[in-house]
């Protein structure tokens, strides 16, 4: 395995798969502590004043988690041998994918009033874009 694929696994299994079952488990109110903290985070200051307690929230919060642990291991399964055969082909889904997100995401989070999630949101997307990027450049021949 090539360290693009490892390092697009890495990411997919601890940014997405991850995420997605904490915050598809804050659905469940007792749980949702986590997701509560890095609500009021993105919404500075911490002041409490966001949580994941409302039930409209925490179903959103599963519904979404639901989404990006999907996506993590469909990112996960591309980056083994589909990226291996024809990375010509996979690269381009996944980095198209990563960028659909990123816009979309942070566009919503300044509308939203919470900019600073498109602060977290860069190195998130760096994590999937450097090994595509990188990998994609054709070696320097001397």
């Amino acid at each position: 395995m090539t360290r693009e694929q490892t390092t697009l696994r890495l990411a997919a299994s601890v940014l997405l798969i991850g995420f997605g079952l904490v915050s598809a488990l804050s659905a469940y109110a007792p749980l949702s502590g986590p997701m509560g903290a890095v609500l009021d985070a993105v919404f500075w200051p911490v002041d409490g004043g966001q949580g994941a307690a409302a039930s409209e929230t925490r179903l959103l919060m599963a519904i979404m988690g639901g989404i990006t642990f999907g996506w993590g291991l469909m990112i996960w399964q591309l980056a083994g041998a589909p990226l291996a055969r024809d990375p010509e082909v996979i690269r381009p889904i996944l980095r198209n994918a990563v960028i659909g997100w990123f816009v979309v995401d942070s566009a919503g989070s300044f509308l939203a009033g919470a900019p600073l999630n498109v602060v977290a949101n860069v190195p998130f997307a760096a994590m999937f874009l450097i090994p595509l990027l990188t990998a994609a450049r054709p070696a320097v021949q001397s």
